[in-house]
């Protein structure tokens, strides 16, 4: 083995160990269709019910794209708005999301003659530990609503499939808004427990499917005829930026590989020193 070989082993030794470094913060990251919860406890927190307020200014956005909602009603297939962006943020007793997307006019009538109001929603499943159909749950697993509208009113809904909505007696939801430079921005929240059947609990050790969805009022949207995300997931368990001793177990393995590389080249470069020292006698 010549200078060169061995100086392409000691090079392939880096990279390993470049790579075993890069490796952890490439399994840590998260999959499609996740929203990272941050949690918030610091002095910020009580600003997280406003849309611009300071608690947000560290909880990660993701885009999540809308179609148009497969539905029966005239011209199901006209929506309007195209993305939204979704921030996640929850204190020890109550979650918040921000919700945030373009729309040149600014909608609040809820008078089917002059229009309809610019709107949105939450959707989240009852039963936490399984995904029911997207279209507004079903009979064996309901889904909860969290309805916001720009006529200012909110509601706290849950249905078990398409046309059977009914409100809750007493709302927990809280929202608030604000719309500047053609864009809506609505935080929605809700307390983590549930004080009352069919309403779900928020948890905080695993993961709860989320879904979202946009009516244009100056675009006729309602009902049926509504902008809506796929299942989406809210990040609430430990996940891949949990415990350090990964990275550590990760550091470890890359120093191993590494010592047993140079100990490899080490051994090569004494059986060729040695074979050359017998040549020369």
């Amino acid at each position: 083995m010549d200078d060169r070989t061995l100086a392409a082993v000691a090079l392939v030794a880096v990279a390993v160990l470049a790579g075993t470094a890069l490796l952890p913060a490439v399994v840590s990251a998260r999959p499609a269709f996740a929203i990272p919860v941050h949690y918030s406890t610091g002095g910020d927190a009580g600003t997280l019910q406003q849309p611009t307020g300071a608690g947000w200014a560290d909880a990660p956005a993701v885009t999540v794209p809308l179609g148009s909602a497969a539905s029966s009603v005239p011209a199901a297939d006209n929506t309007s708005v195209e993305r939204l962006n979704v921030e996640a943020a929850r204190t020890n007793d109550r979650l918040y999301l921000r919700l945030s997307w373009a729309d040149a006019t600014r909608d609040t009538t809820t008078e089917p003659i002059r229009g309809f109001a610019d709107s949105a929603a939450v959707q989240v499943p009852v039963n936490e530990s399984a995904r029911p159909p997207i279209a507004m749950g079903g009979a064996d697993n309901p889904v909860n609503v969290w309805y916001w509208s720009g006529s200012g009113r909110s509601q706290e809904l849950v249905a078990g499939g398409p046309g059977t909505t009914t409100s809750f007696e007493s709302s927990r939801v809280a929202t608030n808004h604000s719309y500047e430079d053609g864009r809506w921005t609505v935080v929605v929240s809700r307390p983590l427990a549930a004080d009352s059947p069919n309403r779900t609990t928020i948890p905080t050790d695993r993961d709860l499917d989320v879904a979202f969805a946009t009516w244009n009022g100056s675009n006729m949207e309602r009902s049926g005829r509504k902008g809506a995300s796929d299942w989406y997931y809210l990040a609430l368990g430990p996940g891949p930026q949990g415990p350090p001793y990964e990275a550590i177990l990760w550091g470890i393995a890359g120093v191993g590989i590494v010592v047993t590389t140079l100990v490899t080249i080490e051994g090569v470069r004494r059986t060729r020193s040695g074979g050359e020292t017998d040549g020369d006698e």
